[in-house]
């Protein structure tokens, strides 16, 4: 029976989550909160386990405002408690140590193990194609995004993810480096007005089974 509640709530989340764009600015979540929400997104899926994202939370106000015009003016962005930019870690192989030994610590891997997969790793990506590696990050940032939407709906609070801003100038307004690619902008907070609701094709004209039938 309890499985049967857990389903229930998680599929309210998924049905009632929208991309709400409007949004009370008188309304603050902590950072104790925001930290647990990007907590939860982080349980997301990556390649290799490698968790190729970090996160710039913007909830100051006069850094908001600055990154109003870099995002196409959308007002979520300064009326929203926080916005998210999520990033592309480029060089997560320098954490592939840190991810391993987590492992070994909590006892799910052995150190043997755990050095055989390092040296793999590291000898795989030095070999593998720049853009490859790319693509694969913007991937895991997008399991990442979702999961964190999901996650903020869980708690009733409303988001919006923005891909729609000029990722040159953010990436110069705040001294961003290399190995850092911006993926992804989420608006977080307590919406004023709700998200419009929206329709979706049949799953029927968007599913093939076994194989794609000319």
């Amino acid at each position: 029976m309890e499985s049967v509640k857990q389903e229930q709530s998680f599929m309210e989340v998924v049905k009632e989550r929208r991309s709400v764009r409007h949004y009370d600015p008188a309304f603050s979540i902590s950072e104790q909160e925001l930290k647990d929400i990007l907590t939860e997104a982080a349980l997301a899926p990556s390649g290799a386990n490698m968790q190729p994202w970090k996160f710039i939370v913007f909830n100051d106000q006069a850094l908001k405002e600055q990154l109003l015009p870099i995002a196409n003016n959308q007002q979520q962005v300064v009326d929203a408690s926080a916005v998210i930019a999520v990033l592309g870690d480029l060089e997560y192989i320098k954490q592939v140590d840190s991810v391993y030994d987590a492992s070994v610590e909590a006892g799910y891997m052995t150190k043997e193990i755990k050095d055989s997969l390092v040296t793999n790793m590291k000898g795989m990506l030095e070999s593998m194609d720049p853009q490859y590696i790319k693509d694969g990050v913007m991937f895991d940032c997008g399991l990442l995004s979702m999961q964190f939407m999901l996650a903020a709906k869980a708690r009733g609070y409303d988001t919006v993810p923005m891909a729609g801003y000029d990722k040159n100038k953010f990436i110069e307004a705040f001294d961003i480096p290399d190995r850092y690619v911006p993926t992804i902008l989420i608006s977080i907070g307590k919406a004023s007005q709700p998200g419009h609701p929206t329709t979706r094709l049949p799953i029927d004209e968007l599913t093939f089974w076994n194989g794609i039938k000319k």
